[in-house]
């Protein structure tokens, strides 16, 4: 049979993403640091794109903020500035005369203060302090025994096989296993290996579990020192009673009161449960605020942090060539220029959507900005997208990795929304709100007799807001704060 071809016209519509629209998306979700290397990567690669003037210069570094928020440290006061000038700087050491009479006595003279002079200390650069990992610390002190060949290398390997914190967590068998058989290794060899290691310093490091590591310092600790031997003891096999606070059986155990009791505690406190720690390369996080929020006239005002915005333009040269040799092959030059356009023109409509965004967040919670975290309101992404007029997916993405600088400290703008609990007037309060009020009620607790999460429900019911026992438990665990029996002191 034979088939039939035949054309039919069809209409249909559907959504076509331009690269246009493709880079504005990918822009808008972007942090100002990842912005600020992918707007480096297109300078570099387009020439039809250029800073504007001024830019690129040391002096025009965005000024990084620490983040605060639930669990960190929040800033002080106004915002800090970051742009000191040279006359706030202290007055140099030579207007000091009984400095410069000093100087003149070596044969200098005061002309030659802040010269750089013809010797050989002209080529004097500031050194930084080198930093050692646990690994150097380690073997140069191994470096000082007088040790056979055999017991060196053997050191070396169990160095090798200590973690960031200073601990083996490789059992001495499983270790003896990994060498070769030729070697014929007796177990034994590698725990005296293992007691050279754990008398380096820092003191613990080379131990298996914490209380090894803290008997290892309560051991290099002196004789005399006060409650010691209680405190090895305490370490070598009841350490479980100290952390769930069972106060009474460590009295009965020790054969003390509580002020014996809570000096070993102390003791036991003041050690250091991974000694390798301070060796670790950390570097602190900061992030560069998107908008900065300050109090003008008592009214809470948004505005972006110029520092932070990078400032583009195109290259007059190349757009003048262009445009006057408009019939000329050069496709690529003029992709280029289209391309180095919406460039700008996404990263204005990108800042012009975050200020938009931190506008209204900071009228819906001008009280927050007033009086803290107490006065947090629900809000959720549809709220502001109603507001706006936009797409709740694209508040999702101006709100994640965008930071408002405050005078209460640093914070992601998603920070300021949150789910909703009920009160029993029939409103309702923010979850930031009551981690808040839970925070504020432990803080002000008798830590002889702590609030159990029953007994902060019900405070915070008499404050009308209806939380239940186990919001309270989750509320609590998402700040980090032990439970009532761990919260139980002396």
């Amino acid at each position: 049979m034979p088939v039939k071809q035949t054309l039919q016209l069809k209409l249909s519509q559907h959504l076509t993403l331009t690269p246009q629209l493709q880079q504005s998306i990918r822009l808008l979700q972007l942090s100002t640091l990842e912005l600020n290397a992918e707007v480096e990567r297109m300078l570099q690669e387009n020439p039809l794109l250029e800073r504007a003037e001024g830019e690129g210069d040391d002096e025009h570094v965005p000024p990084a903020m620490p983040l605060a928020g639930p669990g960190r440290a929040e800033s002080d006061g106004e915002p800090a500035r970051g742009e000191a000038a040279d006359d706030d700087r202290a007055a140099p050491a030579h207007d000091d005369p009984a400095i410069v009479a000093e100087y003149a006595e070596y044969g200098g003279s005061d002309a030659d203060w802040g010269s750089t002079g013809s010797g050989d200390d002209d080529d004097f650069l500031p050194q930084q302090v080198a930093s050692s990992t646990l690994r150097e610390h380690l073997i140069g002190q191994l470096a000082l025994l007088n040790l056979p060949l055999r017991d060196r290398q053997l050191a070396t390997a169990l160095i090798d096989a200590l973690d960031d914190d200073g601990y083996l967590p490789t059992s001495l068998e499983e270790l003896a296993r990994l060498f070769p058989e030729e070697l014929e290794l007796e177990p034994e060899e590698l725990s005296i290996a293992l007691k050279y290691v754990q008398s380096f310093e820092p003191a613990g490091v080379g131990a298996r579990d914490c209380a090894e590591c803290l008997a290892l310092q309560l051991k290099a600790l002196p004789a005399g020192t006060p409650r010691r031997d209680d405190a090895l003891k305490v370490v070598d096999g009841h350490l479980m009673l100290l952390a769930s606070r069972d106060f009474t059986k460590l009295k009965r155990l020790l054969r003390t009161d509580d002020a014996g009791v809570r000096q070993v505690r102390d003791l036991i406190r003041s050690l250091n449960p991974k000694p390798g720690a301070a060796f670790a390369k950390t570097e602190a996080n900061y992030v560069v605020p998107d908008v900065i929020v300050r109090k003008v006239k008592n009214q809470w005002v948004a505005a972006l942090n110029e520092a932070a915005m990078p400032k583009l333009r195109l290259n007059r040269i190349y757009a003048d060539i262009l445009t006057r040799n408009r019939e000329s092959s050069n496709q690529q030059l003029a992709a280029q220029l289209q391309e180095a356009k919406w460039l700008i023109r996404n990263v204005q409509q990108r800042f012009d959507t975050i200020l938009r965004v931190a506008r209204a967040i900071v009228e819906r919670q001008r009280r927050f900005f007033e009086h803290g975290e107490v006065a947090m309101r629900p809000m959720v992404l549809r709220e502001i997208a109603d507001m706006l007029s936009l797409h709740e997916s694209t508040i999702s993405r101006v709100t994640t990795q965008k930071y408002m600088l405050t005078p209460r400290g640093t914070f992601e703008l998603k920070y300021f929304f949150g789910s909703h609990v009920a009160t029993d007037t029939g409103g309702a309060a923010s979850a930031t709100a009551i981690r808040a009020l839970i925070k504020q009620l432990i803080a002000a607790e008798n830590a002889s007799a702590p609030l159990t999460d029953s007994r902060i429900a019900e405070l915070l019911g008499e404050q009308g807001i209806l939380v239940a026992r186990r919001t309270i438990a989750k509320y609590r665990e998402a700040l980090q704060i032990p439970p009532v029996n761990m919260r139980k002191a002396l």
